[in-house]
């Protein structure tokens, strides 16, 4: 069961879905779920798959579109701001805790790529999620900062920094606005030289294998300021208290993320690699998500 219902974040309208269990009766209570979309993705990509399965296995899920993005509020369109990001999953747990059906000290939050790495980032300081996970997790300021964890000079942020206050000032001038691609724009984009994630990413979001309307697969340029200013990992060691489980490709070319994020913690954690999955056959590959699925249902049992 699938409901229509929004939320809000200050002054902006969230668009949500609400994945019931099939078996729902309304004077029960429910252990409940935030789950948030990838970046350029929305609610009923890949995180709309994990909801469905996980509400068939009792939980009450909850995913939207971000702000800014999707059937969601906010001017900006398509801006990809990472804080705001963290207070669309604390307003989606105010949310959770008007319904009379859902059990309050038993939410946890997930989510898959970026929105791993933001489940990542307010379970730190949201203390209503008593477990988080991260499916394919990607750190936004982190992977922002590095190319597939390998380090990108601060010369050239610091060139990505005046490109993106370049364009600020271009847009407060009356000037357009200028987007990047989180993947691939055509197929003549892609050569040999093209990471796995990128080339599936392109498979998965510009073709009807995972497409949808509202999903441009796209960010506003002067977003780059506060991407590359974000940190999912710096307090992680010290905040980050509550059960953690990651999930990963064991071909994932992001698994470099997973692994430091492992390494970080110092409270409960997981690392629970798929094998033979890559980043994006996480998303929609029933083998791979299926065992990704048990996993979850497993770990967020326990709250």
């Amino acid at each position: 069961m699938i409901k229509d219902v929004s939320f809000m974040n200050s002054a902006i309208k969230i668009a949500a879905h609400l994945h019931l269990p099939d078996d729902f009766r309304g004077d029960k209570q429910y252990p409940a779920l935030v789950g948030i979309h990838p970046a350029g993705g929305v609610k009923e990509q890949t995180i709309g798959v994990y909801a469905k399965r996980l509400a068939a296995r009792g939980f009450v899920v909850v995913v939207y579109d971000s702000s800014y993005q999707g059937a969601s509020e906010g001017e900006p369109r398509l801006l990809e701001d990472p804080t705001t990001r963290v207070e669309d999953a604390r307003c989606a747990a105010d949310f959770l805790t008007t319904l009379p059906y859902v059990d309050v000290a038993r939410m946890g939050v997930f989510g898959v790529c970026a929105g791993g790495g933001y489940a990542l980032a307010v379970a730190q300081t949201e203390r209503r999620f008593k477990a988080v996970a991260g499916v394919s997790a990607t750190p936004m300021g982190e992977a922002a900062r590095s190319f597939f964890g390998r380090p990108i000079p601060i010369d050239e942020q610091i060139k990505t920094l005046e490109a993106a206050a370049r364009q600020r000032t271009a847009e407060a001038m009356g000037g357009a606005p200028v987007y990047g691609s989180f993947v691939p724009e055509n197929l003549e984009d892609i050569d040999g030289n093209t990471p796995t994630m990128l080339r599936e990413g392109y498979d998965y979001y510009r073709t009807p294998r995972g497409e949808h309307p509202n999903s441009k697969g796209r960010f506003l340029m002067s977003s780059l300021d506060r991407m590359l200013a974000f940190s999912t990992f710096a307090l992680l060691p010290e905040l980050l208290t509550q059960p953690m489980l990651l999930i990963a490709g064991s071909e994932a070319d992001t698994k470099i993320y997973s692994d430091q994020a492992y390494g970080l913690s110092n409270g409960p954690k997981e690392l629970f690699v798929v094998d033979g999955a890559t980043h994006i056959a996480l998303y929609d590959k029933p083998e791979y998500v299926n065992e990704a699925v048990e996993k979850l249902v497993s770990f967020f049992g326990q709250l």
